[in-house]
């Protein structure tokens, strides 16, 4: 196996740890808080990726300044693990930078948001019009992702949560590192090996799941603070 160069070596730094708005896990079963992704940064060198910029961005500018000594103004390449909501909120910190996402998943949340504005535009009493044009306006930002985003950090898809789910394989020396987005939840779906019970494909998600766990030693979890695969360690 090609050894990664130290200077090319992945670094991922938890910028902001997500959370569930309702975990089933702890027994709970209608939303009791704000639900956001867990947002990471990676850094290869001098380049960096921001991984599910979630939080509102006032609030991620803060967590910038509490984690990292990078400026958000100078990430240029920006990952989303999944496009729902709370994976972007906090997109507008980053204007100048590429958007990316898995083409699969960029293309069913384009079709989805058609699809829900031609709805609202049938019902305008209901309203959402807006709302939909302008979550339309910025999936026309976000482009396919390449299949490798920066050196040794590569797409690894994972469908099943969403159509076309997808997280990153941060390849070292000694160790993988894989930033999972919801594949895996948060600590404790990784040790009851579950998946979230909502998903497009509970089947593929919990194949993505065993994939996860097969080839990762440290895992990013969707909503939870950087987790040691146990079956690794």
């Amino acid at each position: 196996m090609l050894i990664p160069s130290p200077f090319m070596r992945p670094i991922a730094r938890i910028i902001s740890i997500g959370t569930l708005p309702c975990h089933p896990l702890w027994n709970e079963s209608s939303p009791v808080r704000t639900g956001h992704a867990t947002t990471t940064l990676v850094s290869v060198g001098d380049d960096h990726l921001v991984v599910d910029p979630s939080l509102p961005s006032p609030i991620l500018k803060a967590r910038f300044s509490e984690r990292t000594a990078v400026e958000p103004e100078a990430i240029q390449r920006v990952f989303m693990t999944s496009l729902t909501e709370d994976h972007l909120r906090g997109l507008a910190v980053f204007p100048t930078a590429t958007w990316w996402a898995f083409e699969s998943e960029l293309d069913a949340a384009r079709r989805a948001v058609e699809d829900d504005l031609e709805m609202a535009r049938e019902h305008p009493e209901d309203g959402g019009v807006e709302t939909l044009q302008a979550m339309r306006t910025l999936l026309h930002r976000v482009v396919p992702a390449p299949e490798e985003l920066l050196p040794n950090v590569d797409l690894f898809p994972s469908m099943g949560v969403t159509p076309g789910s997808c997280g990153l394989l941060l390849a070292e020396s000694t160790r993988t590192t894989l930033i999972a987005g919801d594949t895996v939840a948060t600590r404790e779906h990784l040790e009851a090996a579950q998946v979230l019970p909502h998903c497009w494909d509970r089947e593929q998600a919990q194949d993505s799941f065993k994939d996860v766990i097969e080839i990762a030693d440290i895992i990013v979890p969707g909503r939870d603070d950087l987790l040691l695969n146990p079956t690794r360690w």
